[in-house]
């Protein structure tokens, strides 16, 4: 008798059914709810988040709570649909705090106990974010406050959405994690090139503080996964501009012939094409790799080495290709490129994640 065949075990990175269907949900939303015209107005008006869309997003969809298991008042889905929500947001540039709070405050919360808070970010009622420079990497030294009697005081600098959180995860040099109320801070906004997802400084002085569990585990926890599925995001974005780029070169007319029909032009969307794949099948990898927990760490380095050169280089070439319209500032295409531009530094640059790879592999340096 015959033993069982090889056993496959490739992960699956295509997009099941269900996957599916979520894309299409959330960007028919967003094709309604986030138009170009309306969130380059919101960057003008100094209040760039949209809550309303945060709300039907966490509210009335309920994706604020897909990595949060049913027990503890989420969906109980993976990694893989809350990639799928951010390839769509970052499609749009959406100016809504999903990667901060879905992603890297619930699981900097999941590291812990505090069961009622994670319900409340699951159920989007309320809004977290971690106190963590937004530039800091998976296992990166990052900035602490001084706890004395279960109040904190210190300042720490570059919280991405600080100004629409309603609670803060903020790390203490007790090794502690501990939630403290937005209003019980004082929050100064910086200067950001992305304005889609501006930054803050965050003050304590004094804040009553409750504390969530330990920091370390924490935040390393959280930090990767908001490195790995901010390759999806980056995804959204470059496929936005290889697509939007395409068809702006087959309308344009030069010497009375599409743009798109120059070779030398071919050869540079063959290009970006082939790069985007290749940045799809890394991101998909990565957030298959946190659904499964297995070669997590390596491919989330893999996936971060090469997401942000990809998504640069796909906002350049549609702004360099869409021509002096995409110089305007009335064309969405300057959005992109700030937020492929700030997304390279967010949880550590390419460099930084080559490095780690390099040290996960055990390839040295010569």
């Amino acid at each position: 008798m015959e033993g069982p065949g090889p056993v496959n075990t490739q992960p699956d990175l295509l997009y099941s059914e269900e996957e599916e269907a979520l894309r299409a949900a959330v960007r028919d939303l967003l094709t309604d709810h986030c138009d170009a015209p309306g969130v380059i107005a919101r960057t003008e008006s100094g209040q760039p988040h949209d809550l309303a869309l945060w709300k039907a997003l966490a509210d009335g969809m309920g994706l604020a709570g897909l990595l949060v298991p049913e027990d503890k008042g989420g969906q109980g889905a993976t990694h893989r649909e809350a990639a799928v929500v951010l390839e769509e947001l970052g499609r749009a540039v959406a100016p809504v705090p999903y990667l901060t709070s879905a992603v890297v405050a619930t699981e900097a919360l999941l590291a812990g106990d505090a069961d009622d808070l994670l319900a409340e970010l699951a159920s989007g009622r309320r809004i977290g974010v971690l106190a963590v420079a937004l530039n800091v990497a998976p296992g990166g030294a990052h900035k602490v406050v001084r706890q004395e009697n279960g109040s904190l005081y210190g300042e720490l600098t570059g919280i991405a959405d600080a100004a629409a959180a309603d609670v803060l995860l903020v790390p203490a040099d007790d090794g502690g994690l501990y939630a403290v109320e937005a209003d019980a801070v004082t929050v100064t906004p910086q200067v950001s090139l992305d304005l889609t997802r501006p930054l803050a400084t965050v003050t304590l002085d004094g804040a009553p503080a409750r504390r969530t569990g330990d920091a370390e585990p924490a935040v390393r926890r959280a930090l990767r996964a908001g490195a790995g599925l901010l390759a999806s995001e980056q995804l959204g974005l470059a496929e936005w501009a290889l697509t939007e780029t395409v068809r702006y070169l087959k309308e344009r007319k030069q010497f009375n012939r599409p743009v798109g029909g120059f070779q030398a032009l071919k050869h540079r969307l063959a290009r970006l094409w082939l790069e985007v794949v290749n940045l799809r099948a890394a991101a998909r990898a990565a957030a298959d790799a946190l659904a499964t927990g297995e070669d997590t760490d390596v491919m989330v380095a893999v996936a971060q080495a090469y997401a942000a050169p990809v998504a640069v280089h796909a906002a350049e070439e549609a702004l360099q290709l869409h021509g002096g319209i995409g110089m305007t500032w009335e064309h969405p295409v300057h959005l992109y490129l700030k937020r492929a531009k700030a997304d390279a530094l967010v949880h550590g640059t390419a460099g930084a994640h080559r490095e780690a790879l390099a040290e996960l592999v055990d390839l040295q340096a010569p």
